[in-house]
């Protein structure tokens, strides 16, 4: 018979593929001290309520003190044959102190341990995550005081539409991330809920107080239902929304520094430390960093892709199906911190070139729309003016000038509404200086914005702080 603690109903050892296959061991043993965290709770539970002795206590205690350790320091040899990290531990608890081992998993089931395993690991990442997104986020803030005079072309259709503050682009991406942040926050009400006690699926015979279990393992709240403890992967679900998301914000990000750092665009020049070369063309500076993470993306959202797809035909309670959910979520948590360790220092440490931004602008029509409005403020429909403007452009276009190049005659000849003001009107500084509505790019709209900013960022760090004190007691 295989060494496997389930063994007693069969006449006949699995099969070397089938127990290869079965295992789970190979990535569950990263939640080993969440699970001898919940062992340590189970077992202080089941003495406090007289279900085992409280020699069997201590026994078990000092046993899987004893098993961490082995674990912390590399000397613990995991077994595929055992599984997973759950029957790992506890045969060599069992094998270290006998029968007081073997009482451990009364009024306990796989089903239960596996799922609060779960929850304590990534309510931990949680914490983590959490702080390498704020760290993203003083980036932004960061760079953005730097480069706070520097204007540059904004897009749409990837065309240049108008004039808009550095600051402004790098505070739409704070807001992006902000987001984030409180998809985050839910994440951690929904992972913050103790499943331990539902047993298998149905709860259990002995006189158990889940709350207890869920007190020692820092949960605010426990499932209300067995049947949903144990099936219930929602707050999978809901973190690989949130990682998916949060990836796809940086990825857009790294499709504008990937232009940006463009020898045609020529906006910013990221820092040799986060680039490569090539390995034939001696001049190449690659921005290989931003691609591996707009690649990445797309590797994240298949993790969320696969546990919906595998979710949404299961019946309950429990099906093997479910061990499915454990290697995305844990790939998805490596990927996004890598990532947003990443762009931290990226972000602070790239240069902007805030001349040639400016020079780009002087040679384009980004500031068309506010020669319509010169026009409309001074009683021309709109409409109207968008069309005099639009012959004006067409007109620069065939003469190879811009706007600002047109005498006061050629204006006059268009509409005699037009003064010698409207020089000023289409000057760069002051496109963006009249944007001063609600959001928009002027300098005292940004500074609000970086003001705000500064207040979200302080509110985060408490936040994750309190995030990751609850989690302190397993590190």
């Amino acid at each position: 018979m295989s060494e496997a603690m389930w063994g007693g109903r069969f006449s006949k050892a699995e099969e070397k593929s089938t127990q290869d296959f079965n295992a789970s061991i190979s990535f569950d043993c990263r939640m080993y001290r969440e699970d001898i965290a919940g062992s340590l709770a189970h077992a202080a539970m089941l003495a406090n309520h007289h279900i085992i002795s409280q020699k069997d206590l201590e026994d078990i205690t000092s046993g899987l003190k004893t098993i961490r350790k082995q674990i912390d320091d590399g000397e613990f040899p995991f077994s595929v044959a055992l599984e997973d990290i759950h029957m790992n531990v506890e045969k060599r608890l069992t094998d270290a102190i006998g029968d007081a081992g073997a009482r451990l998993h009364t009024a306990r089931s796989r089903n239960d341990q596996a799922a609060v395993d779960t929850h304590m690991y990534v309510r931990r990442q949680i914490g983590r995550l959490a702080e390498k997104l704020i760290a993203v986020e003083e980036s932004l803030l960061e760079i953005s005081k730097k480069y706070d005079d520097v204007i540059l072309p904004g897009y749409t259709h990837l065309q240049r539409a108008q004039p808009v503050l550095f600051a402004h682009h790098m505070m739409a991406y704070f807001a992006m991330l902000a987001r984030d942040f409180r998809r985050l926050e839910d994440c951690f009400y929904m992972a913050d809920t103790s499943p331990l006690g539902a047993c298998a699926l149905a709860g259990t015979t002995y006189p158990t107080d889940p709350q207890e279990t869920a007190k020692a393992l820092h949960f605010s709240k426990c499932y209300g239902n067995s049947l949903d403890a144990v099936s219930d992967r929602d707050y999978l679900m809901e973190f690989l929304s949130f990682a998916s998301i949060c990836m796809v914000h940086l990825s857009r990000l790294s499709e504008e520094f990937i232009l940006w750092s463009t020898s045609e665009f020529h906006f910013i020049e990221l820092d040799d430390g986060y680039c490569t070369g090539s390995s034939i063309m001696p001049q190449k500076k690659n921005p290989d960093i931003c691609e591996l993470v707009r690649g990445k993306t797309g590797r994240v959202i298949g993790h969320l892709m696969a546990l919906l797809t595998m979710m949404k035909g299961l019946p309950l309670a429990y099906d093997k199906d479910m061990q499915e959910d454990k290697e995305g979520v844990f790939d998805a948590i490596d990927t996004l911190g890598f990532a947003l360790d990443i762009y931290a220092g990226m972000i602070r440490t790239m240069t902007v070139n805030g001349e040639h931004t400016r020079a780009v602008l002087e040679g384009d029509f980004s500031n068309a729309t506010d020669m319509a409005d010169y026009l409309a403020k001074k009683g021309l429909p709109f409409r109207k003016a968008h069309a005099v403007v639009g012959q004006a452009v067409a007109q620069c276009i065939a003469q190879h000038k811009v706007l600002k190049d047109l005498t006061l005659d050629e204006f006059r000849a268009m509409s005699p509404l037009f003064e010698a003001d409207i020089y000023d009107a289409i000057d760069i500084e002051t496109c963006v200086r009249n944007r001063d509505s609600y959001g928009g790019t002027s300098p005292a709209q940004v500074v609000r914005q970086m003001k705000e900013a500064a207040e979200t960022i302080a509110f985060m760090k408490k936040q994750a702080a309190e995030w990751k004190a609850v989690s302190a007691f397993l590190e």
